[in-house]
């Protein structure tokens, strides 16, 4: 393997343990026996999920979408979003919900165990399954991605996906899967259908939307930009016709402007143990006049890093799509003003993609933070219910250091790799890089 070809984490990890890694990078996807490995762990992963979703009951996530699921089953979609500040769901999710709430009632249903927190958490399983198979798919027959077969038993195998999946009680996974399928669009050259997969990852959770100027750029530099917004545009309009139509006021305020907890990441967590009483109020809304002057300046921050990075990344080659998503995920938890537990699932497949010897620290340390946020709500082993409060903050809280950690020294390393490659690159410039740029 050209040395010049290796991410980052593989080529520290190269100097330090070449016999190792050497032996672990030479065991790559492309044998028969080894793709069925993987699947058999992706499968393995699915039972496991399934067999946790039955067993347990979840986090309080479960309980607050069986209250909006019950509002939009007896009120609508503008009477919950009129009423519950909370609700910060695009429509697709409120059509999913209700309808699982309805199944729910259903004597068959509830008699076989398919009870609502289960209906909730199965879509991610099967989301987490079918990203498996993409990445294996994308490492068979793509060069340009060619990932190690252990790192993809990793990922199958992830434990982080496993508690956030299987336990939660959320659609991040979902997400998840119409993103990596959106990015596998741009390596295929197929702006249609990129549009149409970006159009639902939007559907199920608004962050992505952070994201569209790197596709936006990336298509239009292949003058392909119709082709990808006419899909993006009519699928977006028909699955939010109901609230754009009849109360868009209402819609932006709970969806496009939502806002994560304050105090429970990041700089936002050292701000707050300041003690310094303008940093001290733990919310995701009304924020009071200091925090809400950090998380505008962080949101801003973040807006504009991805800008950037969309801008001067846009002649690389489809490839590099992949490692700009992956950079963005990097600066947007770094930054950002808040971070729930089960958002470490956003970024992990492109982080693999982007350096398969990264992602196992990343995922060492979301693993450790995330093991204690539910041990923690859910009082010890075994889990059943999970209950998030005020008061438990302050014990968890603490582990989210780890994984935030990890990622900061991620990006000094990936900028000083980048660095390295090119001597004359800058931090702050609009220069756009030239198509034959690794960076």
């Amino acid at each position: 393997m050209n040395r010049a070809a290796l991410s980052l984490g593989d080529k520290e990890l190269s100097v330090a343990q070449p016999v190792v890694y050497n032996a672990l990078n030479t065991w790559r996807v492309g044998s028969a026996a080894i793709s069925l490995g993987i699947v058999l762990a992706g499968l393995l992963a699915l039972f496991l999920k399934t067999w946790i979703a039955l067993a347990t009951f979840g986090t309080n996530d479960v309980v607050t979408f069986y209250q909006f699921a019950r509002s939009l089953n007896e009120h609508g979609l503008e009477w919950t979003y009129r009423h519950s500040i909370s609700f910060n769901h695009p429509p697709l999710t409120a059509y999913y919900l209700r309808w699982i709430y309805q199944l729910d009632h259903l004597s068959w249903f509830r008699e076989n165990g398919f009870t609502f927190p289960f209906l909730l958490r199965l879509p991610g399983i099967i989301a987490d399954f079918v990203v498996v198979l993409l990445l294996l798919r994308i490492s068979l027959t793509d060069a340009r991605i060619r990932l190690p077969a252990w790192s993809l038993i990793l990922f199958a195998l992830s434990p982080v996906s496993l508690m956030v999946s299987g336990f939660h009680g959320n659609t991040d996974s979902i997400m998840v899967m119409f993103f990596c399928l959106t990015a596998y669009m741009c390596l295929k050259e197929q702006p249609w259908l990129g549009g149409l997969f970006f159009a639902l990852t939007c559907q199920v959770k608004v962050i992505p939307v952070l994201f569209f100027p790197v596709l936006f750029l990336f298509w239009f530099q292949r003058k392909a930009i119709f082709s990808f917004l006419l899909p993006f545009g009519l699928t977006s309009l028909a699955l939010w016709s109901e609230p754009l139509l009849k109360f868009p006021l209402l819609f932006a305020k709970n969806v496009l402007s939502y806002g994560s907890y304050w105090g429970l990441w990041g700089i936002t967590y050292w701000l707050r143990l300041t003690q310094w009483r303008p940093f001290s109020t733990v919310t995701f809304y009304n924020f009071p006049p200091a925090e809400m002057i950090v998380v505008t300046i962080l949101k801003v921050l973040i807006i504009g890093a991805v800008l950037l990075l969309a801008w001067r990344r846009r002649a690389l080659a489809a490839r590099a799509v992949i490692d700009s998503i992956a950079y963005g995920w990097v600066i947007f938890f770094v930054l950002s003003p808040g971070v729930c537990a089960q958002y470490m699932v956003w970024l992990a497949p492109f982080m693999l993609m982007l350096s398969p010897s990264f992602y196992p620290w990343l995922t060492a340390a979301s693993s450790l933070f995330l093991f204690f946020f539910y041990n923690t709500i859910g009082h010890g082993l075994p889990w059943y219910l999970g209950i998030s409060t005020n008061h438990l903050n302050t014990v968890w809280t603490p582990w989210a250091i780890w994984p935030w950690a990890a990622l900061i020294t991620g990006m000094i390393l990936f900028w000083r790799k980048a660095v390295a490659a090119d001597p004359t690159l800058r931090l702050f410039s609009l220069k756009v890089l030239p198509a034959e740029s690794r960076h």
